[in-house]
């Protein structure tokens, strides 16, 4: 094989201008001239150094500040918005707003015709009238009851006792009226023996008849009486325990007038509620804030809970931001944060007031349903509810929508 040395000119091994390097001689050269361009320049590898260690110090730094921060884009601000409507239905007779006008809490927002609720209090007042006259009558019944049932019994007791007496009476009479004929019976006989004899007048012999069969009707009648004595007190018998019913009547009355009381109680709320009806007819604003969204016009007929507008509380405004699961592992309530407003490119303070209780996904109109197979992760999203530190939207120029970002400071409060 041939020589490559041995086949070059002899000038150009001899002549260093005409000779090429050899590998060998162009690493010693560049070498050389490294190293001798370090021995010319001493500051330049120096430089070198400071350079390095400043490039990993300012990677040391923006790891350190980006580590404790958590930002997203995907954050808007929030409000409280509330749905004003009508709680009473009637047609609309006046409109006190105009769209996007600030209002303050109970000023008027719409007004509707109250002619119909007038008509409705002053019947439920008519009504309650008559319940409390009602209620009066039946509350003057009871003493009026207790007396006269009070009364009744004691008419009652006195003519059994009369009865009673009446009866002893008629048995005493009867007992009388037994014996004369007991008397006129016996003479009677005697009279048969003496008229017999003729020791006596016919005529005096009738007499004795006569007196006999009067005597028998004389204790006919005592008995008959007995017998009406003896009805009597059946009857007043059955007076008395009538009349004994008295506190069950009482309390019938009682229960009358506690009927008739509540009644009234009934009466007096429907007069509250067509009051209530009549003040709903004017629509008043729950707080301060904004209306929007206007719904109503003068002469519309408006249903109970028609919305009529929005109301937008512009004073209790705080920023929802959907931070990727990720980036919760330090995130917790208490953190202070920054918000930049992207519409007028402010930055504001606060700081994290809650985390959502699940994710964006799950209070979605149609939640993912996983089990079904078609799995594919996604990194989930999680609303966390900021709170601006108060003082710093005097004006009220933030809107509920409007985007922002913010930097929660994971490293501590």
């Amino acid at each position: 094989m041939p020589d490559p040395i041995q086949d070059r000119p002899e000038t150009e091994l001899t002549d260093p201008d005409l000779r090429e390097p050899w590998p060998e001689e162009e690493e010693e050269l560049r070498g050389g001239k490294a190293s001798g361009y370090f021995r010319d320049h001493p500051a330049a590898k120096w430089a070198i150094i400071a350079a390095a260690i400043v490039a990993v110090a300012g990677a040391v730094f923006v790891w350190r500040y980006y580590s404790v921060r958590e930002s997203t884009d995907d954050a808007q601000i929030d409000g409280h918005i509330t749905p004003i409507s009508a709680r009473v239905s009637g047609t609309v007779t006046s409109v006190k707003f105009h769209d996007n006008e600030f209002v303050h809490t109970g000023d008027v927002l719409v007004t509707l015709d109250p002619s119909d609720y007038q008509v409705a209090l002053d019947r439920a007042k008519a009504d309650l009238a008559d319940a409390e006259a009602s209620a009066h009558a039946a509350q003057t019944n009871i003493p009026v009851s207790t007396v006269s049932t009070t009364n009744q019994l004691a008419t009652a007791q006195a003519a059994e006792t009369a009865a009673m007496r009446e009866v002893d009476v008629a048995n005493a009479r009867a007992r009388e009226a037994e014996a004369n004929y007991t008397k006129v019976s016996k003479d009677l006989e005697r009279m048969k023996q003496l008229i017999a004899r003729d020791e006596i007048s016919r005529q005096q012999y009738d007499s004795a008849v006569a007196a006999d069969q009067a005597a028998g009707a004389t204790v006919d009648a005592a008995h008959a009486q007995i017998a009406a004595a003896q009805s009597h007190v059946a009857q007043a018998v059955a007076a008395v325990r009538t009349a004994q019913t008295a506190p069950e009547q009482v309390a019938i009355m009682r229960a009358h007038y506690g009927a008739a009381t509540a009644m009234v109680e009934q009466r007096q709320a429907a007069v509250e509620q067509a009051k209530l009806n009549l003040v709903y007819t004017t629509v008043l604003a729950p707080a301060d804030g904004i209306v929007s969204k206007r719904a109503v016009e003068v002469g519309q007929v408006v249903q109970a809970g028609q919305p009529l507008c929005a109301l937008v509380d512009v004073s209790d405004i705080y920023v929802t931001a959907n931070f990727k699961e990720n980036q919760l592992r330090n995130m917790h309530p208490g953190q202070r944060a920054t918000i930049g407003v992207d519409a007028y490119d402010v930055v504001l303070k606060g700081h994290v007031d809650s985390i959502g209780g699940a994710t964006g996904a799950r209070f979605s109109l149609l939640p993912p349903e996983n089990a079904t197979g078609n799995y594919v992760k996604v990194v989930q999203r999680i609303p966390v509810k900021i709170v601006l530190e108060p003082g710093q939207d005097q004006n009220h120029r933030l809107r509920p929508g409007m985007s922002v970002v913010p930097t929660v400071f994971t490293g501590g409060k």
